[in-house]
């Protein structure tokens, strides 16, 4: 143990300026850490939302109404496929997880089995005399519902990365609820009028040949819907609309989206784009309903009503309204992002203000500080010029914790620095295990080398079940634990190893080539 390999010297002097390297940056300004050049180390330590400010968010996801939503296409199909078979119907609609109808001739109400039968695979047909159901079998709803929360999450990512947040967590919990955490930011109403929408736009046309004022008198018509929208009629109420239920074209097919101005107005407006399908049916719909009123709906809610004047066969548009530049920005930045399976619902909120997250990085550096130098003067006082060869470890222990975290961008939370403090008195553990045994030999009569060669050989055994049954439950409370918990498992684990390496590794290292140097008689121990 007392010979020590020159490619183990370099290899470790090699980690711990790699170390340095990346820990630097975090002592920076953004600024300066941005003019470092590119082929060094620049990457800082991201603060969670408790050290630096910020807004968390607990959605739920609404998914009933991607089931039902789901449904209500099913009932759609099936009114068309009965339509096109000459079969007479009633009761047409969803009940809980099954679409139902009830066939008027009872004669055909196996034929018409048959037929709904092979519509959807993910459905079981059964049928109460001539009533039929389509239900959804539990399987099916329970993918839809795991589908509708992971891109409810990349849809959640797209629109708060659109906004230019830093390092927000984005995560799901449980099995329908997404946790979002976004540190540093400044407009947490934006953010939440942001994910409050669906953002769901499909293209219709508009139904003429039924009066508005008999559907707002209840009787709406199969296959239309009345909607309101944000302009005002002369009475000054909600002018409605009146519009076909089949999409024309769906915001599906949106490839981008940005806020502009309109050419002769001057006004606010939003530009889209569509994908080659999506052109390919927006040219064909423009086409065909030249004259026509189009309507643009947006979560259920007409927002334009234009005339089409020619077809539009490029595959964009804009879209016009009661925009202000903000409202503009924000709508193309929902269309570019894609729409939501199904609504979300803000269930807890929770706002940390940055001067509160200063004073918690304030208190935590004091501790860490506070905890350093005791340790530091315990090791000294108690071991002499070997505790104080522990000392130097800490420190290098310490900057390499910081260049692991800067280097694996993990965010640091206040759990996270009381890890970090636990592990500055976890850190001489090894060394004091060595040390003690170095004494030990020392008393039995063998000499400085022999002693120190005896009891690193003899005590390794021992720092390794001790740390690694330390690592073993860091590394439990990271998978069964959350938020926090995780971010005090991440730093402890980190400072376990680093611990360790500057134990086994650098601290011998400094008492081999001491003792080769001095090949001292008696140890300072």
């Amino acid at each position: 143990m007392v010979y020590f390999a020159k490619w183990k010297m370099v290899l470790v002097l090699a980690i711990c300026a790699l170390g340095l390297a990346f820990a630097v940056p975090t002592f920076l300004s953004r600024d300066q850490a941005n003019a470092v050049p590119a082929w060094l180390p620049n990457q800082q330590i991201s603060l969670g939302l408790d050290l630096q400010g910020g807004s968390h968010l607990l959605l739920e996801v609404d998914s009933k109404a991607v089931i039902r939503e789901y449904l209500e296409s099913l009932v759609d199909t099936m009114r068309i496929e009965l339509r096109k078979a000459r079969i007479r119907y009633q009761g047409l609609g969803v009940e809980g997880n099954a679409a139902k109808v009830t066939i008027k001739d009872p004669a055909k109400t196996e034929q018409a089995r048959q037929l709904l039968r092979a519509l959807d695979a993910d459905t079981e047909t059964t049928t109460d005399g001539n009533r039929i159901f389509l239900t959804l079998t539990e399987k099916t709803i329970r993918d839809r519902k795991v589908a509708a929360v992971q891109q409810s999450i990349e849809i959640v990512r797209r629109r708060v990365d659109e906004t230019g947040t830093r390092e927000p967590t984005i995560q799901r919990q449980g099995d329908d609820r997404i946790l979002v955490q976004l540190p540093g930011l400044d407009d947490p109403e934006r953010i939440k009028r942001l994910l409050g929408k669906t953002a769901k736009m499909t293209f219709h046309l508009i139904d003429n040949r039924n009066s508005v004022e008999a559907a707002m008198a209840g009787r709406v018509p199969p296959g239309s819907r009345l909607l309101s929208s944000d302009d005002v009629d002369p009475n000054g109420q909600s002018r409605m609309y009146l519009i076909r239920k089949r999409v024309m074209v769906s915001g599906d097919t949106l490839i981008d989206s940005q806020p502009s101005t309109d050419g002769r107005t001057n006004e606010p407006v939003v530009t889209f784009r569509f994908d080659t399908a999506g052109a390919k049916r927006f040219g064909l719909a423009t086409s065909k309903n030249v004259g026509k009123l189009f309507a643009i709906v947006l979560d259920g809610k007409v927002i334009s009503a234009p005339i089409i004047q020619e077809p539009i066969l490029g595959g964009s548009g804009q879209i016009s309204g009661s925009f202000t530049f903000q409202s503009a920005q924000d709508l193309a930045l929902l269309l570019r992002a894609g729409a939501l399976p199904a609504p979300l619902t803000i269930l807890e909120e929770r706002s940390v203000g940055p001067g509160l997250g200063a004073d918690s990085i304030a208190a935590g550096k004091i501790a860490s500080i506070l905890g350093m130098i005791a340790v530091l003067v315990f090791m000294a006082a108690a071991y002499g010029l070997f505790g104080f060869m522990a000392d130097v470890a800490l420190v290098v222990n310490m900057v390499l914790i910081l260049g692991v975290l800067s280097f694996l961008q993990a965010t640091l939370t206040l759990p996270g620095i009381a890890g970090i403090v636990l592990t500055i008195g976890m850190a001489v553990d090894a060394n004091v295990l060595v040390f003690e045994r170095i004494r030990e030999e020392v008393r039995s009569g063998r000499t400085p080398i022999s002693a120190v060669d005896t009891g690193y050989s003899r005590a390794f055994t021992t720092i390794m079940d001790a740390n690694l049954t330390t690592l073993i439950a860091a590394l439990l409370l990271y998978v069964f634990g959350s938020g926090p918990v995780r971010g005090f498992a991440v730093t402890l684990s980190i400072g376990i190893v680093t611990s360790m390496f500057t134990a086994i590794m650098l601290t011998r290292l400094l008492v081999v080539t001491w003792l080769r140097r001095t090949k001292p008689e008696v140890l300072p121990l």
